[in-house]
């Protein structure tokens, strides 16, 4: 289990995680690009940095950085929660179960 999820959450910036893949143009307070998950001729995808999010109004996908990577990159949740920790040089830490623990002892002896 990843010990400091929340403090990544807050720390990741949708515009830097976004940008990193895509180029986006400015438009107003937001930013638009063609949607990344369906074909179409005007942009219809945005990204609102005030409210760390990003939005389709063609195919209704939205959501944070994290569920970005999870549907441009076909990642599971925990591949995007690291994907998006590499991307902003964020160290992860992990909570050490007992599990993990005993299965480690088990494999020593």
């Amino acid at each position: 289990m990843i010990t400091n999820l929340q403090e990544l959450k807050d720390r990741a910036n949708i515009l830097e995680v976004v940008e990193h893949f895509l180029p986006l143009k400015k438009a107003g307070a937001n930013y638009t690009h063609n949607c990344p998950f369906h074909n179409e001729k005007t942009p219809s995808f945005f990204v609102n940095p005030s409210k760390n999010i990003f939005s389709c109004f063609g195919c209704g996908k939205s959501g944070d950085s994290i569920k970005f990577l999870q549907e441009y990159k076909k990642l599971s949740f925990i591949e995007a929660v690291e994907e998006v920790a590499n991307i902003l040089n964020f160290t992860l830490e992990y909570e050490k179960s007992q599990n993990h623990t005993n299965t480690k002892s088990l494999l020593k002896s």
